[in-house]
């Protein structure tokens, strides 16, 4: 099947708004994804990125990231885990409109936000405290200058340092956005999804597969809970029977830890290094242990197998590529200059 060329209408639409452009050009046919609107949403997220930069605050509020690593230091030794889901509001910020904060955003009357949406409704309060103590702290320091997109990016950061990962640099300059809507986190990548479908939704956002195979190593720190992989246990593709590629052993323990119906215990996505950055994820992937069907659907193909082995084996090649990801992943349809705007309070929007 051939692929149609969008219009010179289409190719606006795109630029402009993501949805329409998926209404307009109907996304995926026969499995395969649309060359095309990946070659403008690519050239439209470069056109955005370019405007962010390393050193973006070193004039208008030079200890900025100081300001931020301080605070955290204190969040780490109060919450030893909560890194690992400042890291995850990284990841769920940026795949949701793009890296512009709107996941930080309270509900109003008239507005249901982000963060009330099932994915999302996993962060405990006091990841948002963080966020808010560190926004208070440059706002005392430097007024109305530091997004809350870059806290995001600068805490997710100094998460991955803080466990043993890579430290990498930044680029800064993002603004914040103006709305927050519930019904756009649908393009959350859910645990349930296999390769073929992460790969679709990671191309929408600028992402290859090998970004896929790399950011996936997040997992190697942090909890889940049970309702996010009992399919596995107990119904896989509505069987009624858990999943077979499942390591057995590794099944018997999960079912202990998450018996039928419980939605309120967790479990360590890395049982053997759980606070620890390093590659252990990719060596339980090898030996079907991976916790969810996105984990374990990575040993899919060739190409993809060939990355797990690989990282598996090479802990600091994986640490390498994390960072090199993570900076590709946080320019996911950044808004600059008067495209946004810099909130005071992270968790109310500013129309003006």
């Amino acid at each position: 099947m051939g692929i149609e060329r969008p219009t010179t209408t289409t190719y606006k639409i795109c630029v402009g708004s993501l949805r329409e452009c998926l209404k307009e050009m109907a996304l995926v046919r026969g499995g395969s994804l649309l060359l095309s609107f990946a070659v403008v949403l690519c050239m439209n997220l470069a056109a955005s990125a370019s405007q962010i930069r390393v050193g973006y605050y070193a004039w208008s509020c030079p200890k900025a990231e100081l300001i931020v690593k301080k605070e955290l230091n204190k969040a780490f030794k109060a919450s030893p885990g909560i890194g690992a889901d400042l890291l995850r509001l990284h990841f769920h910020d940026c795949f949701v409109g793009g890296c512009e904060a709107s996941i930080l955003v309270d509900s109003t009357k008239d507005n249901i936000a982000e963060k009330e949406s099932p994915p999302n409704e996993t962060f405990e309060d006091e990841v948002f405290d963080v966020i808010d103590t560190i926004k208070k702290r440059l706002e005392s320091t430097c007024k109305r200058t530091v997004s809350c997109a870059d806290i995001i990016a600068f805490a997710a950061r100094d998460s991955v340092v803080h466990y043993g990962g890579k430290y990498y640099s930044v680029p800064s300059g993002r603004k914040d956005g103006r709305k927050s809507l519930i019904n756009e986190t649908i393009d959350l990548p859910p645990p349930t999804f296999n390769l073929t479908q992460l790969t679709a939704l990671f191309a929408l956002k600028g992402l290859n597969r090998d970004d896929l195979v790399t950011l996936s190593g997040a997992h190697t720190i942090g909890v889940a809970h049970c309702p996010s992989f009992a399919d596995r246990l107990y119904n896989y593709s509505g069987t009624l029977k858990g999943d077979p590629s499942l390591d057995y052993v590794y099944a018997k323990k999960l079912k202990r830890e998450c018996p039928p119906g419980n939605t309120v215990n967790e479990v360590d996505m890395d049982p053997q290094s759980s606070l620890t950055f390093d590659s252990s994820f990719y060596k339980a992937v090898t030996t079907h242990r991976g916790l969810f069907t996105s984990d374990q659907t990575l040993m899919s193909t060739s190409a993809t197998s060939y990355k797990v082995y690989q990282y598996a084996k090479n802990p600091n090649l994986f640490k390498k590529a994390f960072a090199a990801s993570m900076v590709k992943m946080g320019k996911i349809g950044v808004l600059t200059g008067k495209q946004g705007t810099v909130r005071a309070n992270c968790r109310v929007i500013n129309y003006s």
